[in-house]
């Protein structure tokens, strides 16, 4: 069974920066098949150049480029991100930051590919099939997981 993730900007930024929460992504990189919305993309793209680390930024997406693959948002994915937006909204609780239209379709996107989402950001922390960077229990079940099927499949 190939498990299959959606990397959001969190995940891509943790794994740039090399944190704990990085090495999860690099992780699922090689052990797995991983997406990258489009959206996602654009939003590395404007944090990169905000933060003036245009050559980073160029070999990162060369990375994401080679290491996943990038969904593009079609017309089918933005009909459905919408609703997907109003559904999220409504599970927040009130104090949270608000789940925004790019939230909304990087989640949406996982659900179409039969993905899990891989996300740091705290509107996400309880949402169903979610892995949330920041629940460590979590990320090591799902390592378990991952690796107990490698196993099966080598022997």
């Amino acid at each position: 069974m190939k498990y299959k993730y959606v990397l959001d900007s969190y995940a891509w930024v943790e794994y740039a920066i090399g944190s704990i929460m990085g090495e999860f992504v690099e992780f699922l990189l090689n052990k797995a098949e991983c997406f990258t919305p489009s959206i996602v993309i654009a939003e590395l793209s404007d944090k990169f150049h905000r933060e003036n680390k245009l050559k980073d930024w160029g070999l990162l997406y060369k990375f994401i480029k080679n290491s996943t693959q990038i969904i593009p948002l079609s017309e089918m994915l933005a009909f459905q991100s919408g609703q997907q937006k109003l559904k999220l909204r409504k599970k927040q609780l009130s104090g949270e930051q608000k789940v925004g239209l790019a939230d909304a379709i990087i989640y949406q996107t996982s659900l179409n590919h039969g993905a899990k989402l891989v996300s740091g950001d705290e509107h996400f922390k309880n949402i169903k099939n979610v892995i949330y960077l920041k629940n460590m229990a979590k990320i090591k079940q799902e390592m378990k997981k991952i690796n107990e099927s490698d196993q099966k499949i080598n022997h």
